[in-house]
Order: structure tokens, then sequence, then C-alpha cells
């Protein structure tokens, strides 16, 4: 019997056009039994609608893609202004006093940081003084090098006769001779009509130039830091446009701006830089801020580089205004870790134990274990195969940044190198592969029976350790 016209067709159709129509249970069993189309539409680019020459130049297309983008983050020389003298302080229990203060700010100029943000004057109660104001002084008193150093400062108001008076903060940053701002402001909420904010920011910006003076007795620099660019960019954008224009008819260095709740997806932070540099003056630079909140804080930080931000702000450990942000410590391991060679202008050698040393004047307490890079558990080797070595792709060994390998006992997950490893440090002792093995299968017998502690402290290891000998038959180590 000749074929009718349906099984003619079905014939001559390509089995992703038979399948596509199926969105039901019945078409993802079929898909199952052999239907790789997963699209409920037919014009999606399926491999089966591909030659193996389509097939092959889409997948090499990805690997060119990616080696293009690893090549920009290596040619990357973002000015890195460091602001450890008062990210961390803003949210540790302990604060700052001058004491500490004065420790770390040989950390940050040892490190080779030529900018850094050494004071926000910006205060809830601007005519009570703090611990900046007397950081200052003591700098000023001792003719401390400033230059480089940024201090922020918010824009000033027009009083009830329409005279402009400088915010307090303002006023700080002349008296202290510091020769560089960060000059804040939020658009949102909008309380104020935009002729009357752009007033305010022009006056500001005039009385700054007029009254600073900047490094090397220059022009100063002034970053108008619009801290809500963001969220305006996204729920105001007329407004956002606005301000942008406005600052690319001002004399001004460049724009800042953050992600302060630390909310955005990274794609949307490379927009609004990019949407920034679009509008801007050629020539001014547009900096950037990230607190962690969604916990993509390090790769909003690359984005917006990747995106042309110029440069970054931040602390040098991640402690700061809310549960962390980006660290300049992560952004420089990650732009060691991606080959870039413009990271040796700083002393690398030194960014685990100043980011560390840091972290103990913060906090009075170790780094915690979970931190990225610089977690006191990131490099405690806990299973050979996570060890980061110098010749794999995309590895960043501990030596990179002044760090080394140690040992941490996990009962599920450690390998014998992790016990012997271990063992050594503790106890220092050397046990073989068999006596090791045997402290894992003991450990895990423990779980088995409802036994559960840590084997990582001194006194559980040498535990662990003569049960194992014990078991083996052999004589016990004097550890």
């Amino acid at each position: 019997m000749p074929a009718g016209p349906s099984s003619h067709r079905a014939r001559h159709e390509p089995r992703w056009h038979r399948c596509a129509p199926m969105a039901t249970a019945t078409a993802s069993r079929r898909r199952l039994r052999g239907c790789s189309n997963t699209s409920p539409t037919s014009d999606f680019p399926t491999a089966e609608r591909m030659t193996m020459t389509d097939r092959r130049a889409a997948f090499n297309a990805q690997l060119d893609a990616a080696a293009t983008t690893l090549a920009r983050l290596q040619q990357l020389n973002p000015m890195l202004i460091d602001v450890s003298l008062r990210e961390p302080c803003f949210s540790s229990y302990l604060g700052h006093t001058l004491e500490q203060k004065l420790q770390i700010l040989p950390l940050v100029d040892g490190f080779g940081f030529k900018n850094k943000i050494v004071a926000t004057f910006d205060y809830q109660d601007p005519l009570h003084e703090e611990v900046e104001d007397q950081f200052l002084a003591w700098l000023n008193q001792h003719q401390y090098d400033l230059t480089g150093a940024l201090a922020g400062s918010q824009v000033g108001k027009f009083g009830p006769e329409g005279v402009f008076v400088p915010d307090v903060s303002m006023q700080k940053v002349v008296r202290y001779g510091v020769p560089n701002t960060l000059h804040e402001i939020y658009l949102l909420p909008a309380g104020q009509p935009f002729d009357v904010v752009a007033e305010r920011v022009r006056a500001s910006l005039a009385w700054l130039r007029a009254n600073m003076t900047g490094d090397g007795g220059g022009a100063p620099r002034i970053y108008m830091n619009v801290v809500d660019l963001a969220d305006a960019f996204f729920k105001t954008p007329q407004l956002a446009y606005d301000m942008l224009m406005l600052l690319a008819e001002e004399n001004v260095t460049g724009l800042s701006f953050e992600d302060d709740r630390g909310t955005y997806f990274p794609f949307q932070i490379g927009a609004v830089v990019r949407a920034a540099k679009a509008v801007l003056r050629e020539g001014q630079q547009v900096l950037f801020h990230c607190h962690a909140g969604n916990g993509m804080e390090n790769a909003s930080a690359i984005e917006a580089l990747l995106a042309g931000a110029d440069g970054y702000w931040g602390g040098m450990e991640k402690e700061s205004s809310t549960i962390g942000h980006a660290s300049l410590g992560e952004l420089i391991a990650n732009l060691v870790r991606a080959g870039n060679a413009n990271m040796a202008q700083y002393q690398l050698d030194q960014l685990l134990p100043v980011a560390h040393a840091m972290h103990e004047i913060n906090h009075n307490e170790p780094t915690p274990r979970t931190w990225p890079i610089a977690g006191t558990d990131a490099y405690r080797e806990m299973l050979i195969s996570f060890r980061q070595v110098p010749d794999r792709f995309m590895d960043l060994p501990p030596e990179k940044i002044g760090g080394s390998y140690t040992y941490r006992i996990a009962p599920t997950g450690s390998d014998v190198d992790a016990i012997t490893g271990r063992v050594a440090e503790l106890l220092g002792t050397t046990i073989s592969a068999t006596v090791a093995n045997k402290m894992i299968l003991l450990m895990r017998t423990d779980l088995l029976n409802g036994v559960r502690m840590s084997y990582d402290d001194t006194a559980s290891l040498r535990q662990l350790l003569h049960r194992a000998q014990t078991r083996l038959r052999m004589p016990l180590s004097e550890v």
C-alpha cells in the first residue's frame, strides 16, 4: 500500500522537527530515548541541525572567546585605591582607635599601593570628631606625605538665602590637606528636583576645585561617588542619565559607583559601567566598589574592569561594611591567577601575610576559615587532588601570594597525603601510608558507629594515630 501524506512527511522530515512539538511528559520520555532536541521550539540551533564542521567551529569559537577575555584580563592595569584604613572598621565589633590606624598604615604603604583613602569625613554627626580626625591630625603633625591620598566627602547645600554652604566633610578635606576626594551623593530617593541636585553638585565641585590643592601642588582629583547609580540606572534610568550628563559637562576626574548592598549580578554591573563610559567624556575615569550580599562580589569586580572601568577601590582584606566585599587582596590574586604581569608592581609575596595581619588588627582574631583565597583553610590541603599547582591552568599556588600549603583532617574526605602531612605538622613524626590509611578507616568506622568528632587537634590526632598503630600491631610513636 502506498504511503499516505502523513507517513511520507514523517519519513522525510528531520528527527529534530518530528520531536519538537512534543512539549509534554511524553516528549520528555521520547527525548530520553534518543531525541536530543530539548527546546520547545523548532528553530533552536541544536547539534542535530548542525554539520560536523559547524559543530567544531562553534566549539572552537567558545575557546577563542574565552582566550580573548583571558588575554584582556592579563593586560589590565587598573588603578587600585586601598581603603583598609576605613572599610573594615566600619563593621568591626571593635572599631579602630588611633593605634589600629597606625598599625595598618605601614602595611598599606609597604604592599605598594600608590592611592589610598585615609578617611571618610561624611559622618552621621559631622560636628562630633572621630578617630579619622585624630588620625589625620597625627599625619599632619608628623608631616606624613599625603601624595596619592583621598578622603571621603559629601556634597554641600544652599542655605535659606541661597548661599552655598560646603559640607563639614568638604571643609575637613581642605583643613587636613588631603589632595584628592571621593565626593559622595545618593540619587534615591529623589527628594529634590534634579535641577536642584545639579546645582548642589556644581557648587560643591567648584568649591572643592577652588579650595583644594592636589598632588604635587596641582589640581585635585575629584571622583563623584554616585553611590546608588546602579539602583538609579535600573529603576529611574533618566535620572541616572541626567547625572552622567552633568558629570560629563563638569571638570571632574571621573565617576565612582557602588553595589553597596551586594545584590546585583555581574552582567548588570557591566551594563552600568558601559553606559557610564558611553556618556562621560573621553578621559573621565570610572571606579567601582562592591560589597558582599549575593556572593558575586568578586565576579562583579572583574566584570566591571572587563566592561571598561578604570579602577576599583576596596580594603586589602574582605571585612567591610556589610558581610564583606570584593577585596583588593582577592582582586589582585585573581589577576595573578589570570597571568597579569602588571600585578608585580605590588609586593605579592606579602599578600596573604598582610591580609591576615589586617584581620587580626581589625578583629583580634584569625581570618575566617572559609573566605576565598585568604581564608585560613583556603590553602590547608585535605585532599591532594584539590591542590593548586604551578603547571596547571588557572591554579594559583599559595607561594605566588606569600603563602604555603598546610594540612587539615576531614574524616570523610582526607586522603593519605593529608593525614601524613598533618601528623608531621602537629606531632612532628613521619608515618607510612599503611598507618595513614588505617587512620582514615578508623575515622570512617567511628562515623558508622555514630561517633562524630574533630581529629584535627594535637591530642585527638595522637589518640587516632595510636589506635591505628595498635590495630596494626605496631609500636606506638612517642609523640
